[in-house]
């Protein structure tokens, strides 16, 4: 089977189901950016970061795969054979959260993005994840068949990839600089 079909070649692309819309159709917004970002996630996970992370991360990409998957469906006869999307991702991530924080000193400021290469690339993707979770939400206004998990589940792993960034920070030593506003 060749990867290119040139079905697309006027704008328009398959939801899982068959159903054909525009490839500007917010739920394709939406789970593009759940893909960007899980490409994202790889660029992280390419990194030196220990293997507890790495294997955190893996689990990440593999929820994303089945995010994905939903917002690419419509059809409910169709929704019944994907994967499942449960409240167990999002005690994950709060779990994983929770170790990190107890390892941390206390957030007094906002800090700006950077330090190291791993850190940026946490800072990426929790941007993204809020860009796809904006797409979301606006995709749960226009209709109602979406997971209700999904929103919380990306609220919580951009929350995840902030947490990720500070651990990596204090790993790799990389200062965590203060956001100064202009006072003048």
């Amino acid at each position: 089977m060749k990867i290119y079909t040139k079905k697309g070649d006027e704008g328009k692309t398959s939801l899982f189901g068959g159903n054909r819309v525009l490839k500007s159709d917010l739920r394709i917004e939406s789970y593009g950016s759940i893909d960007e970002l899980n490409s994202f996630v790889g660029l992280l996970r390419d990194q030196p970061i220990a293997d507890v992370y790495k294997s955190t991360l893996i689990s990440i990409q593999n929820e994303l795969f089945t995010i994905g998957s939903h917002l690419a469906t419509v059809k409910k006869e169709s929704i019944a054979n994907l994967p499942v999307i449960n409240e167990l991702a999002i005690t994950f991530l709060e779990k994983e959260m929770d170790v990190m924080d107890e390892q941390l000193e206390p957030l007094t400021a906002f800090i700006l993005p950077g330090g190291h290469i791993a850190v940026s690339y946490c800072h990426v993707a929790r941007c993204v994840c809020r860009r796809a979770e904006r797409a979301v939400v606006r995709l749960v206004g226009e209709e109602d068949e979406i997971n209700a998990l999904i929103i919380p589940y990306l609220n919580r792993l951009s929350d995840y990839f902030f947490m990720l960034s500070r651990s990596l920070s204090k790993h790799f030593g990389a200062e965590e600089i203060k956001w100064e506003p202009r006072k003048s």
